[in-house]
């Protein structure tokens, strides 16, 4: 507590002494060297959102350059390699879009930074409804208008291509002294749900089309490099079985989808094609790794710059600058890969910009458990963690938690903060995750001892809240019918929209007020809510056609998603997630982490964590955990998504198929008794400041307007 203290004392002072400075344009102060401003327009059609009014749209390019010899920045892989400016700087670029109230200080004094999702924003759709777009036309219901945020999205994952308003970076190609190019090992895992004669290199289940592929450094697989190494592509059925290789004549580097094979650097085809439901695994040597780590710097350095400096180093203004010249308060939110990747920022240090303040002063990583693989030669910043995909990249090396804990495995005690304690810049920090997290993503880790046996006690700038009963991201329109995609059961529609908006408004507070926010809501091991997979006491629900439909029996297997520490060679630092990789695939340790998940109710929906509307008034199962379907790695984590399996309309339907969960009409056997229950539900969540009292009319309005209709 001391400790916490402490630096929030030397976080204020730094404030104070800032104000009372006023805003600088020197370069020591900002690693921002110039905005290129390409276009201001009127946002939304120029429509006002309440007393904040209108909004602009600023698109541009932030240019930055980074002093290799800071010891703010050596951490950063393959800097010494990178080339350097006549000022010995090492440059990069990357895009910014601001969205700005027009009249510059009608808003609330925070800039609000999206970690953007591969390169798409995700903001407006999180917090106002809107439609998920690269092009913000759509406001949705103005939330975070009618709050007055500055939002800003940049990019700052290097390898994503450009498209489809899609947000990228530019950094350079690390190269040795004498202009050779460096090489590597790299193993790349590709997996496709449709037939595919051609493929990029970088392909795979979350990384598709849009990020670039590492070249090949020989496009002849079949004759070895002098040191003997060959490239190999095999195959298998699951992540846990044997792999078999394919003969080397039935493969090559080159793009087969035309009337003959055309070599290629950066794409690899298979003589049948490449099918869904099976992984393949190319290991190959690589040439010309780009310096993904400046992408941290430029996560750094953007916040440093807009909200200390009054222009850039060519007088062009600071876009996002109050009228006043106010000092903003700065939070960083990011969904999923940007959330982990926003904790390994935090890991390695970059939460101190290189005039020593604070970069972002509240941290929201949102389903972004574990940390993330970009400060590596050679890495793929846009893979996963899954149960059978990606399951063998860096995601989850130790720390987990915020809280410092020794790891018996490893033999290391540290914790995420350690870096930012030391030099007082940490930022307050609302980690949420859902069950899916819990089941798929090894949430559990950062709650517990590294071995589950214990709860950990967090320190005081954190609060942790886990989404009961929700996947990774809420289904949209529910199919009504088998088969449901990949999976065996139609997707959880549970929505994360009305927390996440609550979530926010008491950071907000927290930061600029001091207003305590809501205690961390997690599953517990103490409370017994915090389990065993084994230990889940799942309904046997059986399959059902309530609506006509026949639907698949629910599978409960009980499955996590093991973890063991991964060797990937001397050259690689677990510990910082750093470093060079030269073990592909890696090694895996002997002893398995603890991995917990929560405890569920008769009808299968998670007892603790932040239970929204429609988990304490339910309408079905809601669950964080779904199976692949037969024929595409089946029964193994359907990655990503959860499971919806309703009730049945009546007591009569239910028991005709065995089902133990009560159906609609015994819950609510009138109108006015779902209502009167909505009612219960959003006084208990806005009293717990988990729901907003806006969102809580809705709520009621909605169930008074159309009374009970079943999620099918």
């Amino acid at each position: 507590m001391q400790r916490a203290k402490r630096s929030r004392a030397l976080r204020v002072a730094a404030g104070v002494a800032v104000a009372m400075g006023g805003m600088a344009a020197t370069p020591a102060d900002a690693r921002i060297t110039r905005i290129e401003i390409t276009s201001v327009q009127p946002a939304f059609g120029g429509a006002a959102f309440g007393t904040v009014g209108g909004y602009e749209r600023v698109i541009g390019r932030a240019h930055g350059e980074v002093d290799p010899a800071h010891p703010g920045n050596a951490i950063i892989q393959d800097i010494a390699l990178a080339p350097r400016n006549a000022r010995g700087m090492v440059e990069y670029a990357t895009d910014v879009e601001i969205l700005r109230p027009a009249a510059r200080d009608a808003g609330n004094g925070v800039l609000f930074f999206d970690v953007v999702n591969r390169g798409g924003k995700r903001l407006l759709s999180l917090y106002n409804g809107a439609p998920v777009s690269n092009e913000p036309s759509n406001p949705g219901d103005g939330f975070l208008m009618r709050q007055g945020y500055t939002l800003i999205f940049f990019g700052w994952q290097p390898d994503i291509l450009p498209g489809a308003g899609r947000m990228t970076m530019q950094v350079p190609v690390a190269r040795h002294a004498d202009g050779s190019p460096v090489t590597g090992v790299v193993r790349s895992e590709i997996v496709v749900q449709q037939a595919a004669n051609t493929v990029l290199l970088s392909t795979g289940s979350f990384t598709g089309m849009t990020h670039a592929p590492y070249p090949t450094a020989a496009t002849d697989h079949r004759a070895a490099f002098p040191d003997g190494f060959r490239p190999t592509l095999t195959m298998r059925a699951r992540a846990e079985v044997p792999r078999q290789e394919v003969p080397a004549d039935r493969w090559r580097f080159a793009d087969c989808d035309g009337a003959a094979p055309v070599p290629s650097e950066t794409r690899l085809c298979l003589d049948g094609g490449f099918q869904p439901g099976v992984m393949y695994e190319l290991i190959y040597r690589a040439k010309d790794p780009t310096v993904l780590g400046l992408g941290y710097a430029a996560m750094r350095d953007l916040p440093a710059f807009l909200r200390h400096s009054r222009a850039d180093d060519t007088g062009t203004p600071n876009p996002a600058a109050r009228a006043d010249g106010a000092v903003q308060t700065t939070v960083i939110h990011g969904t999923s890969q940007s959330g982990r990747n926003m904790r390994l920022f935090l890991h390695l240090g970059f939460n101190r910009d290189e005039a020593g303040r604070i970069a972002y002063d509240g941290m929201i990583p949102h389903v972004g458990g574990g940390l993330a693989a970009m400060n590596i030669r050679f890495a793929h910043p846009g893979r996963a963690w899954g149960q059978q995909i990606d399951n063998l990249y860096p995601a989850y090396d130790y720390p987990f938690a915020y809280t410092r804990v020794a790891d018996p495995i490893t033999g290391r005690n540290a914790s995420v903060l350690d870096r930012c304690e030391a030099t007082a810049t940490c930022p307050r920090i609302f980690h949420v995750a859902t069950a899916l997290e819990m089941w798929e993503g090894r949430q559990s880790l950062g709650l517990t001892d590294p071995l589950g046996q214990r709860d950990l006690v967090e320190p005081a700038n954190v609060r942790t809240y886990i989404m009961a009963s929700t996947q990774h991201s809420a289904a949209g329109t529910l199919p009504r019918q088998a088969p449901f995609g990949l999976c065996q059961q139609q997707p959880n529609p549970m929505t994360h929209l009305h927390t996440m908006r609550a979530l926010l408004t008491a950071m907000t507070g927290w930061l600029k007020d001091g207003t305590a926010p809501p205690a961390s809501a997690t599953p517990r091991i103490t409370e017994a809510t915090l389990v065993r997979a084994e230990a889940v006491n799942f309904p046997r629900i059986p399959a059902n056609g309530y609506d006509g439909v026949q639907r698949p029996a629910v599978k409960f297997l009980a499955l996590t998603n093991p973890l063991r520490a991964m060797d990937f060679g001397p050259a690689y630092n677990n510990a910082d997630l750093t470093g060079i990789i030269t073990q592909e695939p890696p090694r895996l340790g002997e002893r398995e982490y603890g991995l917990l998940v929560p405890q569920v109710d008769a009808d299968g929906n998670d007892i603790a964590g932040i239970r929204a509307v429609h988990a304490q008034v339910p309408r079905g199962t809601y669950t964080g955990w779904n199976l692949f379907r037969a024929g595409y790695f089946e029964d193994g984590f359907c990655s990503l998504q959860g499971s919806f399996i309703p009730f049945a309309a009546t007591r009569a339907e239910r028991e005709a198929t065995g089902d133990p969960r009560p159906s609609l009409e015994e819950r609510y056997p009138s109108k006015e008794a779902y209502v009167a229950a909505i009612r219960d539900a959003t006084a208990r969540l806005v009293a717990q400041r988990f729901l907003l009292a806006e969102d809580a009319g809705r709520f009621v309005a909605e169930a008074e307007r159309d009374g009970l209709r079943p999620q099918r």
